[in-house]
């Protein structure tokens, strides 16, 4: 008797932590109306309809170094001093938005508030350690960073570009070696 109250003991317990994992959502593509992935016109048609954002209009985009980076900077100090938002910045790259950072006013919002709702929502983070919290799938890398920023990055063309970025390396490193070697 006691041994089919033990199965049914660990049954009920890992069926509820199997179930739990599962309970768990999806992690947002994004932010309120904006979501990565959007092209500048949609992000821009967005921010005008959220005024959370505290988004002027043409003065707040700029062009990026590089090619086919454009950046749209938010700032609620004057337009939307009521928001729990403070500076957002929104980072394009082949005029698709694969960069949202959202820095919080600290005097509205703390991290440990953030934090939970965060862990609660989307249970533990990946990757964890003073600077910053990480949660990701295959799609979305979400970060909570300090003092008080939440990123939403689309994974998949930061990886891209990062290959890019080694790719670039290797090619710098192998004229390198053929100099050195030349001399």
């Amino acid at each position: 008797m006691n041994h089919k109250k033990l199965f049914t003991f660990f049954a009920i317990l890992y069926f509820s932590v199997f179930l739990g994992a599962f309970s768990e959502e999806a992690l947002p593509n994004g932010y309120r109306n904006i979501k990565l992935g959007m092209s500048i016109d949609e992000v821009k048609e967005a921010l005008k309809k959220d005024a959370q954002f505290g988004y002027r209009g043409e003065r707040d985009v700029s062009l990026l170094p590089g090619e086919n980076r454009v950046l749209i900077e938010t700032d609620t100090s004057r337009t939307a001093p009521y928001s729990f938002l403070e500076r957002c910045y929104f980072q394009f790259y082949d005029e698709k938005l694969y960069i949202i950072t959202i820095n919080i006013k600290k005097n509205k919002m703390d991290h440990y508030s953030i934090f939970s709702s965060l862990c609660n929502k989307y249970g533990e983070p990946q990757s964890l350690n003073p600077e910053k919290s990480t949660w990701q799938n295959e799609s979305v890398i979400m970060t909570l960073e300090r003092p008080l920023t939440l990123k939403y990055t689309d994974k998949v063309v930061f990886d891209k570009l990062l290959d890019d970025a080694k790719v670039e390396d290797s090619a710098f490193e192998m004229n390198r070696d053929l100099f050195l070697e030349g001399l």
